[in-house]
């Protein structure tokens, strides 16, 4: 599994920690930022990081930004992704098992890195099921097509 790593200025620090939960768990993974404390546009973190998501290059993605919901929106933004903005183990789970997300979302100023770092590991760590849910992941695949 490959997986691309990314925030905006307002994830940095949650970006930071799960990179060491990616590193605990032998996931190979790039980092492309951002590493700065100015205020920069999560867009510019968040398509292209999406992009290399659906191009195939990367498995899956995290990304960070203040809340989540900018990175989220961005990315979804993208032919081919299925980006699931995450605060609770719940979800973190169910959006893999049944949505087949490709793109995990978080928010600094939401979570705290405890919790981040468990939902990153539930996130990674589980396949979706498939079956019944495929249908409907199809369903936007095709919508996607149009």
């Amino acid at each position: 599994m490959k997986v691309i790593l990314a925030s905006d200025h307002g994830g940095v620090q949650l970006r930071k920690e799960v990179a060491d939960v990616l590193d605990e768990m032998n996931i190979e993974f790039e980092d492309i930022g951002c590493d700065c404390e100015g205020s920069v546009d999560y867009p510019d973190y968040g398509i292209p990081a999406a992009e290399r998501v659906a191009d195939g290059e990367f498995d899956k993605g995290i990304l960070i930004c203040g809340t989540g919901i900018g990175m989220s929106i961005s990315a979804n933004k993208v032919k081919g992704i299925r980006a699931a903005l995450v605060h609770d183990l719940f979800t973190a789970k169910a959006t893999r098992e049944h949505n087949n997300s490709n793109i995990l979302c978080m928010g600094e100023r939401v979570i705290g890195p405890g919790l981040a770092r468990e939902i990153a590991k539930t996130w990674v760590s589980t396949e979706y099921e498939a079956g019944r849910h495929e249908k409907r992941v199809g369903k936007i695949a095709e919508y996607e097509n149009k």
